[in-house]
């Protein structure tokens, strides 16, 4: 089988020239192409799918716009999918500013323009659902453009990008557009296996040189000396010995940080901002991950006078601030801080994050784009998102709270990030400034900033609702081979290559090790095994031994009393000892008795300091208002015990003593081993050093062959399961899917059989359309404070009852898939009931955002993309409730309900 490189050189002899569409299409851009944009777009002209890997800003999309002119030359469909709406949203524009709005179309969760054009931009799951709805949009498509495929890799949606790569008609040709990732031959190789002759073009050259800086105080420095004659990749020198200076000027001001003050402070955000345009470095991207420190960025700047916009721009800015908000309504605007925002914004200064409204996100993004807002602080989510390039790019710190912990950047999001840096056409090269911070080492930055691609590993799993779709289209069998054909398995397979080499070399060496423990006496193996059974049983008779020992040990910690004399057996605390506190523990956690020792110490013991139990020698009486920390008091306590023992003798510690107590089976072991032929073999124990090193490596060789089995068919296997649990419930009977299951089928969502069997139970049927809104609300929710364990508001009544009820058939659920080797469904999350319910009520945007969510006021940018999912599941539903069902009629007024205000706002332009 040729490689997709060989493929392509093949193709580079044969397709020398320009195909006429090539040609044409060039005519439309005033620079000349680069030339991987070229070699793609002369693959597919050619007739193959291709996948570009490139930077960012490199000008990826140049060859998805290819495929769109490529269709409409050949009178053929194309479909652009991006991962977001957004995304999706500005790359309609583009096209309609190219091709008009009678041959562009656009598919959203929230817009729907044009669905049968020749040409139709769309999310990728809206594309995934036509796959398995069969849609009549489907006839005469040529060519799929798939922008920011790397997203496949995402735990929570990546799964919809192989779907759609799988299922795609033959016909169709890929133009698969990527981040720069470190196994793009592998992903091409898949693409081949699935899709066909794949052409795998990978560029890492940047258009636009970026260079590393780190900002040290004040002052940036070149991460990379510049020197002549230096190495590229040798660290700065100067930045090296200032920050190592600075380092060991911290470690002499001690734990507390006294003495000698630090040379360079970290610098506030405005010093940043200000040095960046004393500089030229404007306009910036700064990234700060957290939302709050994001909006409190552009207040310092506010605070500190910056203002980085002349007049003229100052007044174009208003006009387009208020343009793009006069759909809203003023008590919304009052309640968004809208004329803050707005002064901002003539200052040149915006945030940008997910808590912002989608509408106030979008007029930066845009005053960004036309270069009249100078400094933006973001979230690093801008990154994933649209193209919204800047001169340079400023990262504050190289860790990041992931939901769980602190987790340092990776490479590939130190790469992404960074990537924004320099705009094609307008910069000659773009900046990368990482803020030093005390504890940052240049190394690690240079580590970073030098690693410059990252893997793209598939996170597909079979769901419920894909399971029934795949069924219903083609039987079990043929279902569980395309499964067999994801990415997932193709990653796990090629692992399990590796493994098997591994195993085979193993197995080899098994034999050779069998040859060198025979015995001419008898049957070695089985010697052996009697003196490994033997060594097993001593070695579990020894562990029973000493847990018995150690739970006596802290039985005996717990009876202590406040004045028992004690000895400690041994270790730093051993000796005579008065304990003051026995240190029961109400959680479980000890004993840990705090004791005086005789060296007149306060220490706190736990059970580790006593391998024997313990038991009182005496006792002392303790005075009432005994003060622990006063020297003289303890002073006095120990001259008391050593006045009451004299000369007394009070005995050794106790030793941990393991007499082997012979059990039947150790002494039939040992009876078998005597009377055992090779027992009395002269080289018996070089034939045992062959036999120990036999059954280590086939402990080994077990635990290789196991990883094997759990790798191979995984995605069946899973399959299988989910089958077995929907057959349990009756969404499938042996190869049919049944009408609930048809119903399953059109629920796309991360809780699709939780939903499904609400729907089957008739548990909302009752409902009014707030009620509804609110329950539903718990299926699409998911807090981002995963350990809040404040019980969440929600409505009183039917509401309460039916949220009740949800919760009690996921518990069901979740039961019968723990029965099938299954943990697929998570709890639904009550958390945004009561705002949904609110809203859907009618109440005012300020009412609801205060109310918030346990007690946290709500981000207004949460709440609309909350309410818009929210949205997209009831229609959802309404779609899939049964004949005759209230839900369907109740669904539509709720989501005719929360249509309004900020909700209702249209994102195109």
């Amino acid at each position: 089988m040729t490689t997709p490189a060989e493929r392509y050189a093949a193709f580079r002899d044969k397709h020398g020239d320009d195909g006429a569409a090539l040609r044409s299409f060039r005519g439309h851009y005033e620079f000349e192409l680069d030339d991987f944009q070229l070699d793609a777009c002369r693959a597919l002209e050619a007739g193959d799918g291709v996948l570009v890997a490139a930077p960012t800003g490199s000008g990826k999309t140049v060859v998805g716009e290819f495929a769109v002119h490529l269709a409409l030359e050949q009178g053929q469909k194309c479909f652009y999918t991006t991962p977001i709406k957004a995304l999706s949203n500005q790359k309609y524009n583009d096209l309609v500013k190219r091709y008009g709005t009678a041959k562009v179309g656009l598919l959203t969760g929230d817009n729907s323009v044009n669905g049968d054009a020749p040409v139709v931009v769309m999310t990728t799951e809206v594309l995934r659902n036509m796959l398995y709805a069969g849609s009549a949009t489907l006839a005469g498509l040529g060519f799929v453009v798939m922008d920011e495929v790397h997203y496949l890799a995402d735990r929570f949606r990546g799964a919809v990008w192989e779907e759609v790569i799988i299922h795609l008609p033959e016909s169709v040709r890929l133009a698969a557009l990527s981040a720069t990732v470190s196994n793009a031959e592998e992903f091409g190789q898949w693409l081949g296996e699935v899709r066909g002759d794949t052409t795998v073009i990978v560029d890492e050259h940047r258009p636009v040189p970026l260079w590393q800086h780190m900002m040290v105080g004040n002052r940036v420095y070149d991460l990379f000396s510049t020197e002549e004659g230096d190495n590229l990749s040798r660290i700065n020198p100067t930045l090296l010995r200032l920050t190592r200076d600075e380092e060991r000027l911290a470690g002499g001001r001690g734990r507390r940080g006294y003495g000698r003050p630090q040379r360079f402070r970290t610098p506030d955000r405005a010093v940043i901002i200000d040095k960046l345009d004393s500089e030229g470095l404007l306009p910036a991207i700064t990234f700060i991950f957290s939302r709050a420190g994001c909006d409190a960025a552009v207040m310092q700047c506010l605070f500190a006078g910056i203002r980085l916009t002349t007049e003229r721009e100052s007044h174009e800015i208003r006009q387009i601030v208020d343009e793009r908000t006069a759909h809203l309504p003023d008590e919304d605007l009052t309640v968004l801080g809208f004329l803050e925002w707005r002064d901002c914004l003539e200052r040149g200064l915006a945030a940008h994050h997910a808590g912002m409204l989608p509408a106030f996100k979008e007029v930066v993004e845009e005053l960004f784009t036309r270069s009249l807002v100078k400094a933006v602080f973001a979230t690093e989510t801008l990154a994933l998102g649209i193209n919204m390039p800047a001169r340079s790019v400023v990262i504050e710190k190289l860790d990041k709270w992931n939901g769980e912990t602190h987790a340092d950047l990776t490479p590939g999001e130190y790469t992404q990030l960074t990537g924004r840096a320099g705009r094609r056409g307008i910069d000659v090269e773009g900046h990368a400034v990482v803020v030093w911070q005390p504890g940052m080492d240049p190394i690690s930055v240079a580590g970073l900033a030098g690693t410059r691609t990252y893997p793209l590993r598939s996170s597909f799993q079979p769901s419920y609702n894909m399971a029934v779709n795949l069924v219903g289209q083609f039987g079990r069998e043929r279902a569980k081979t395309l499964l067999e054909a994801s990415f997932a398995q193709f990653q796990a397979d090629r692992a399990v290559v590796g493994i098997a080499k591994q195993l085979r070399k193993h197995e080899e060496a098994l034999e050779g090790y069998h040859e060198a423990m025979h015995c001419h006496l008898g049957d070695f193996p089985e010697y052996a095994a009697l003196r490994r059974r033997l060594s097993d049983r001593e070695t579990e008779l020894a562990k029973q031994r000493g847990s018995a020992r150690r739970a006596a040990a802290v039985r005996s910690l717990e009876a202590l009393k406040p004045g028992d004399v004690i000895r400690v057996p041994g270790g730093r605390r051993a000796g005579l000892a008065i304990v003051l506190d026995p240190g029961l523990n109400p959680r479980g956690h000890g004993p840990n008795p705090l004791v005086l020792t005789i060296g007149k110490q306060v220490k706190k013991l736990d059970p580790a300091d006593f391998p024997v139990p313990v038991e009182p020698l005496d006792k002392i009486r303790i005075p009432r208002n005994f003060n622990a920390r006063a020297p003289k008091e303890r002073a006095n306590l120990v001259s008391t015990l050593l006045a009451k023992i004299g000369d007394r003798d009070l005995g050794k510690p106790p030793r941990a003593r393991d007499h082997a107590v012979e059990d039947e089976e150790i002494i039939e072991l040992r009876r078998l081993i005597r009377q055992h032929p090779c027992h009395g073999c002269a080289d018996r124990e070089d034939h045992a050093r062959w036999a120990e090193r036999y059954y280590k490596l086939l402990r080994e060789t077990e635990g290789l062959r196991r990883r094997v089995e759990g790798r191979s068919h995984v995605i069946s296997r899973t399959f299988d399961r989910i089958c077995a649990v929907l057959e349990q419930l009756g969404y499938l009977e042996d190869e049919n899917v049944t009408t609930e299951g048809r119903r399953l089928g059109r629920l796309y969502t991360e809780l699709d059989l939780l939903t499904a069997e609400c729907l089957r139970t008739g548990l909302w049927e009752e409902l009014d359309a707030a009620e509804l809104a609110a329950c539903v609300s718990a299926l699409v929710f998911e807090s981002r404070q995963a350990d809040d364990a404040r019980r969440p508001k929600i409505p009183a009544g039917r509401a309460q009852d039916a949220l009740t009820a949800m919760v009690r058939l996921w518990g069901e659920l979740e039961g019968i898939e723990k029965d099938n080797g299954l943990s697929i469904i998570r709890e639904p999350d009550l958390g945004f009931a009561w705002a949904a319910f609110r809203w859907t009520k009618g109440h005012t945007l300020d009412a609801v955002l205060s109310d918030g969510i346990n007690g946290n006021e709500l981000a207004a940018g949460d709440f609309v993309r909350w309410v818009k999912q929210l949205m997209d599941l009831l229609g959802q539903v309404g779609n899939a409730a049964p004949p005759g069902s209230k839900v369907k009629q109740t669904a539509t007024k709720a989501m005719d309900a929360m249509r309004r205000g900020v909700v209702a706002y249209s994102s195109l332009s």
